[in-house]
């Protein structure tokens, strides 16, 4: 007979108001809206077809790790959704977190060397509340990022106007979440569900599907998501090239754009040996070779994300049909 290992008692934590947490992101960290000074031409590039793509009603899709956030150019990506230049934004759990904590207190990021010495690393109880939004969209059959996009905007959060939740509940555009349990703060929780997790980020995986659909012509983007971004990218390019091709349909003809720091050789076009430590990177051979290798097309930038959102940013604004209005 076999004996059930034991499960920690997540009631014993302590779990402190965050209003004892020293924070290093504020709303000073945001950065204004105001167009860079200088644009690397693949941004204009990649604008040309983000406009192209939106002429032809398809699919314009952003991913990125939570890193994007904390670089402070939330205004940046929130106008892009406004001027209907994003049809999905794909984030990950911390996203959300960081998302949610600016928009609540105008602070996020503790200092985890600090608080992980003494335990107290992602215990704070206002965080503590995504848990039970995400239980109560599990109980409604919706989706994570709109439940919580739901919340910050309806509740009139303080600072929502630098949320992309909250942007993206309120122009009806998908902010899909994608969850690995364990790996972010609020699974340490009593009141954390991961059931209501696995419900609704599933949701949400199946709405970024459904953009997908709409690929053919379209652009996908990358910024800083080593991981998460070019795995559920290939799932999904799998499932609606399926479909289309039961349907006599083509889904081959879309440009991939990645920004990240990873040093990639001039002909990153071609897949890295095997023998080449960057061959592991994701993004590389998923995004920049594999999927765009029967009639695509691909762009990398190594730059932060201070850099790249808003040369994107500055690119896809400052163009028209004409081309570019200011050559720089």
């Amino acid at each position: 007979m076999n004996k059930r290992s034991p499960e920690f008692n997540r009631y014993r934590l302590k779990v402190e108001p965050i209003e004892k947490r020293n924070n290093n992101l504020v709303l000073s960290d945001i950065l204004p809206l105001k167009a860079h000074d200088s644009v690397q031409p693949t941004f204009r590039a990649v604008a040309s077809k983000i406009h192209a793509a939106k002429a032809s009603n398809s699919a314009i899709i952003l991913m990125m790790g939570a890193h994007v956030l904390r670089s402070g150019v939330q205004r940046y990506l929130v106008d892009l959704m406004e001027r209907g230049y994003l049809s999905c934004i794909a984030v990950n759990g911390a996203g959300v977190i960081h998302d949610f904590e600016f928009a609540f207190i105008g602070a996020t990021t503790e200092s985890v060397s600090n608080y992980i010495r003494e335990g107290q690393f992602g215990l704070w109880q206002e965080t503590g509340r995504i848990n039970d939004i995400v239980s109560t969209a599990a109980n409604q059959k919706i989706g994570l990022g709109e439940a919580v996009g739901q919340v910050i905007e309806e509740e009139q959060f303080s600072y929502r106007d630098i949320s992309i939740l909250a942007a993206g509940y309120r122009l009806g555009i998908p902010i899909t979440v994608h969850i690995g349990i364990g790996y972010d703060i609020v699974h340490q929780f009593p009141n954390c569900d991961g059931a209501a997790y696995g419900s609704t980020s599933y949701a949400d995986f199946l709405k970024f599907t459904k953009v997908m659909e709409s690929l053919e012509g379209g652009v996908v983007m990358n910024f800083g998501s080593a991981v998460m971004s070019p795995e559920i990218y290939l799932k999904a390019l799998s499932m609606v090239r399926n479909v289309a091709r039961q349907e006599k349909r083509q889904i081959c003809h879309f440009t991939t754009f990645v920004c990240d720091l990873a040093d990639l050789p001039d002909n990153y076009r071609e897949e890295a040996l095997t023998d080449n430590p960057l061959y592991y990177f994701r993004p590389w051979k998923t995004m920049l070779v594999r999927t765009v290798a029967d009639g695509g097309e691909s762009f990398y930038v190594r730059g932060c994300h201070t850099e790249t959102i808003p040369q994107l940013w500055t690119a896809v604004t400052s163009y028209n049909r004409e081309g570019p209005r200011n050559k720089t």
